[in-house]
């Protein structure tokens, strides 16, 4: 495989398991392996960006490279709210409202890149103001990945072992709560264009 003509792929793949990584190290009960879970849980975030980044400069936007962006965004964001939940930060309604909506929205969207569509671009499956807006737009993106990465770096603060500073301060517990809601908010939100656009892409049947 030539490294520099998919090097935006690689990033991809790579921060699925640099958030793995973060992940297992919350189970590791000290105070470092938590702050190093923070600094890698914002690096893997970091990294959703690059890859975009490196795929418009170097040139190399593609279908696979559509479907594995979302692929890593997928199996990133549900290791977390799993892990989360699992952990007892959370209740377990999170990580169900998103797998249910992951496998409702990559459904669809795999009829649609049959027919040539994807997800994003100029080849978007969203025919509607509205809909490209919720799901395409670069503000929204924007605003769910911060709400998300902050909901996840927050969930890790405030349970760190041996902070008790920030483990006693009721206020920075119901920001994170405010951040976590609002994510699973926009989670859901921007399932909604892609279920009420769905029916054109069976029309055809």
């Amino acid at each position: 495989m030539n490294i520099k003509n998919n090097l935006a792929n690689i990033v991809s793949v790579a921060r699925i398991f640099v958030a793995y990584c973060a992940i297992a190290l919350l189970y590791v009960q000290t105070t470092w392996a938590y702050l190093l879970a923070f600094i890698l849980t914002i690096i893997a975030f970091a990294m959703d960006g690059l890859d975009g980044y490196l795929a418009r400069k170097l040139n190399q936007s593609s279908q696979w490279g559509s479907v594995l962006d979302i692929l890593g965004d997928r199996i990133v964001e549900l290791s977390y709210w799993t892990a989360f939940a699992v952990l007892g930060w959370i209740n377990i309604i999170f990580p169900l409202i998103c797998i249910a909506r992951a496998f409702t929205t990559d459904g669809i969207r795999s009829v649609a890149l049959s027919q040539g569509m994807t997800a994003f671009g100029d080849k978007s499956m969203q025919s509607t103001s509205w809909g490209k807006f919720i799901c395409a737009s670069r503000f929204m993106r924007i605003s769910y990945a911060v709400a998300k990465v902050l909901a996840f770096m927050l969930l890790i603060a405030v349970n760190t072992p041996g902070m008790e500073i920030w483990n006693g301060t009721p206020l920075l517990h119901i920001i994170t709560m405010v951040f976590v809601w609002a994510a699973i908010i926009f989670c859901v939100v921007r399932a909604i264009p892609v279920v009420v656009e769905s029916p054109k892409l069976f029309n055809k049947d």
